[in-house]
């Protein structure tokens, strides 16, 4: 019941609230029920929601002679409840040309709520707000903050609140929720706490979902104490805002904690931890544990729970748990909604299905820029064709899409297909985008064409960090060290290094014979005091970087350093000492290492098979190469079978090597078939050397190393008419035996990036007699060393007789 009082003042009437029903049979017996109607104040009514019985709910709002306010309110109401804006409009229109005096500030709000999709309506209604004196109503600026900031007309919403004169709670909430920009959202909040403001679920839940970085992680924190300070950790929307800022910083567990306190759990729940599980890749399996959780509580999970539920598997690579999700998905009527579709055609792909991802894409009734993106980044296969549906299909790309498409066509070593969409950029203006840029600038340094790398370089705008490190590993990538040098101290005058930095600058440093070991100990310093020393990926890198260039105890000294050894650390070490030959340290590396439980990978095998074929212990490698297979279930690759060979050749073992060869998946690789012939040469196998020799310069005819070996094979078996043989072939087909080279590092090197180096049978350096002289006395000295030597081990020798 509802007491009304009349436009006089006097007269009381009931108000009884009628509900009709949609049926026609019910919505006649409403006839005499209106004529009644006219005759009274009495029009409280709740109208049916389907468009036949409103055509005759407004038909019979036009008959009233005088409709009364509280029958405008709830005409308007009832058409916005159903997206009827339009309809609510033209009625306080038609109310409105009756004078102002039959509209209120309840009618101005009502009709504000309706201009959401209507901004001209919205600011003609402001303007008679003013005029009409109804802005002094707090309900009307209200309302208009609110349409204002659902427009995104902030600046507008914030000129009403200027003008308030008493702003309550609502006038600040809805102020509050207009803010996009996080940090402003958050100094308003504290505003409104220093002016005394209480806080509701509205003010709660709003300044949570802002506090979505590290940065705000205290202050959300603070919120939540004040959460339970006012008594709001029950509210179910508190609660799922709680779970959801939690969950974006990355404190699973926190927000696990709140999620389980919720004395009461919608869907928004579930879906907010689900998705915090599904974000955190180390949570996969309790996402799909939660999914079933969910399920088994009678929640009924929607697209954004199914979106978690397959992204976590995909992570987990949990392809049967998928499908019976997939089957879920379908009997629920989500089979072609498109964000889950998107998710399963990834998933398909992560876990090698391409036939079902293929299916899921052909049966999407939609797509959008993020389905064709997924097809691209996973089909390598049909980049080209995909983009060219992608384009007939009226679906325009983004610059996430491009960026997928430069990394597949670099992947596939495409260049025309790469240099077309260098093309299409420049023409559409996505070069501009910073992440296009700089995967172009990856995608010519694979291509090693450094020339358009520096010009792409060159060109851009503004460079950011990831620019100056695609440019500093091009180089490094393409044995451009000292350019990779010279460009990383460049970039450090700009901006601060960060471990991709230093990994690439120190894989320069360590490929390269020509820089001074001095300016990668330099590097050391710089990110020693940058704090990246105990970074698993600079600390391999600067292990690798030293062992190459021969300091075996500063690589060790790097290790001794590393509190948290990861399997790179340790592959590192151990790759250090299998290059410099210590197999007594490689395999009790390796024995400490599986000790701590670290697994190795096939880098870690590779090197100590290495160092069981420089010692000559075929055995122990051919156990380890076994165990790689069986224990680790490692597929070997083209790097451990050459070593196996290698191996079994270094030992004599050559019909071993052969046969070893032969059962290589395939067939036989260049590096493999390079040891077999060094092999051969150093045992002196001549007929298995020429077989070989023969296949590897039908592979390389253009590389000297394969006739070499074969003419000192020759020249040792005294077959110089072979010999002969072998030096016309290659001045037939211009071949030219490689120099050997050398360098060295000579004083200051302050002001220089390089070492001096010199060449046999070269005297175009400005120091050659110099040169010349020191080689011959050191050559002298090693002489008299070995004479030395060889004399102390007769010495010995006769005295052990």
């Amino acid at each position: 019941m509802h007491v009304v009082r009349g436009n006089t003042g006097s007269r009381v009437s009931i108000i009884c609230s009628f509900t009709l029903h949609l049926c026609k049979r019910l919505f006649s017996r409403l006839e005499p029920v209106t004529s009644s109607l006219n005759d009274t104040n009495l029009h409280h009514l709740r109208l049916p929601k389907d468009c036949s019985s409103f055509r005759n709910a407004h038909q019979v709002f036009d008959k009233i002679p005088q409709p009364k306010l509280i029958s405008l309110h709830h005409s308007m109401l009832n058409y916005i409840h159903i997206n009827r804006h339009i309809d609510a409009l033209i009625i306080f229109k038609n109310q409105l040309q009756m004078g102002i005096s039959e509209i209120d500030e309840v009618a101005l709000a009502l009709a504000l709520k309706a201009c959401r999709e209507y901004l001209n309506f919205g600011a003609q209604i402001h303007c008679l707000a003013i005029t009409s004196g109804y802005i002094c109503y707090t309900t009307v600026p209200n309302s208009l903050m609110n349409v204002y900031c659902k427009t995104r007309n902030f600046n507008k919403a914030l000129c009403v609140f200027d003008d308030v004169e008493f702003p309550d709670r609502v006038s600040y909430n809805t102020l509050l929720s207009g803010f996009e920009d996080g940090k402003c959202a958050l100094s308003f909040a504290l505003w409104m706490r220093s002016v005394g403001v209480v806080f509701d679920v509205v003010s709660c839940t709003t300044v949570l979902s802002h506090c979505t970085n590290e940065d705000e992680f205290a202050l959300g924190m603070q919120l939540h104490c004040l959460v339970l300070r006012y008594g709001l950790e029950d509210d179910v929307f508190v609660g799922n805002a709680l779970v959801t800022m939690y969950s974006k910083l990355g404190n699973m567990g926190e927000a696990e904690r709140v999620f389980l306190e919720m004395p009461c759990k919608d869907l928004v729940s579930w879906n907010a931890l689900l998705s915090g599980y599904a974000q955190e890749g180390d949570y996969s399996k309790e996402a799909t544990e939660g999914f079933r959780e969910m399920i088994r509580e009678g929640m009924k999970p929607d697209h954004v729970s199914f979106t978690s539920a397959v992204s976590a598997c995909g992570q987990e690579k949990a392809l049967e748990l998928a499908k019976q999700i997939h089957c879920l998905v379908i009997k629920m009527a989500y089979g072609t909604h498109v964000s889950v579709c998107n998710v399963l055609i990834s998933l398909y792909y992560k876990c090698d299905v391409t036939e079902d991802a293929n299916k899921v894409f052909q049966s999407m009734t939609e797509r959008n820029v993020v389905s064709w993106t997924t097809m691209l980044s996973m089909d390598n296969e049909n980049i080209v064709s995909i983009f060219n549906r992608m384009r007939r299909d009226g679906v325009y790309p983004n610059h996430v899409t491009f960026v997928g498409l430069i990394h597949s066509v670099t992947v596939k070593n495409l260049l025309r297909e790469g240099q077309m969409v260098h093309g299409f950029c420049l023409k559409t203006n996505f070069f501009s985008e910073l992440n296009v840029a700089n995967s172009f600038v990856t995608m010519y340094a694979k291509f090693e064409i450094m020339e358009d790398v520096l010009k792409v370089f060159e060109e851009l705008d503004r460079r950011d960090l990831i620019s100056w490190n695609a440019l500093i590993s091009g180089y490094a990538q393409n044995g451009m060290s000292r350019e990779a040098l010279q460009t990383f101290l460049s970039a450090s005058m700009e901006l601060r290094p960060n471990d991709y930095t230093f990994g690439s600058v120190l894989s320069a440093l360590a490929s390269s014979e020509s820089i001074s070991l001095k300016h990668g100990q330099r590097c050391h310093a710089c990110l020693i005091k940058q704090g990246f020393n105990s970074n698993p990926i600079v600390s391999g890198a600067l292990l690798d970087m030293y062992a190459k260039r021969g300091s075996i105890s500063e690589s060790q000294g790097v290790f001794d350093e590393i509190t948290d050894r990861s399997q790179v650390s340790w592959t590192a070490i151990i790759s250090a000492y299998s290059r410099h030959g210590d197999y007594e340290s490689v395999m009790a590396l390796f024995k400490e290492m599986k000790e701590k439980g670290v697994d190795p990978d096939s880098i870690t095998f590779l090197s100590i098979l290495t160092a069981c074929g420089r010692q000559g212990m075929v055995d122990m490698g051919i156990d380890i190469f076994n165990s790689m297979v069986r224990d680790y279930s490692i597929e070997p690759s083209s790097e451990h079978y050459a070593c196996m060979v290698d191996m079994f050749g270094r030992a004599g073992r050559l019909n071993e090597a052969e046969f070893f060869l032969a059962q290589i998946p395939g067939g036989s690789g260049l590096s493999m078939l390079q040891s077999l012939l060094g092999a051969c040469r150093i045992y002196g196998d001549v007929d298995m050397a020429t077989r070989v020799s023969n296949t590897l310069i039908a592979l390389e005819p253009d590389q000297s190393g394969s006739y070499v070996l074969m003419s000192n094979l020759f020249a040792e078996k005294g077959q110089w008419d072979k010999v002969a043989n072998i030096r016309k072939g290659m001045r037939d087909k211009g071949v030219k035996k490689e120099i050997g080279f050398s360098w060295v590092d000579v004083g200051s090197i302050e002001y220089s990036l390089n070492l001096h180096g010199f060449s046999s049978d070269d005297k175009s350096h400005p120091r050659t007699e110099e040169i010349y002289r020191m080689t011959e006395c050191i050559g002298s000295e090693l002489k008299h060393l070995e004479r030395e030597e060889e004399e102390n081990e007769s010495v010995t020798l006769a005295c052990a007789i």
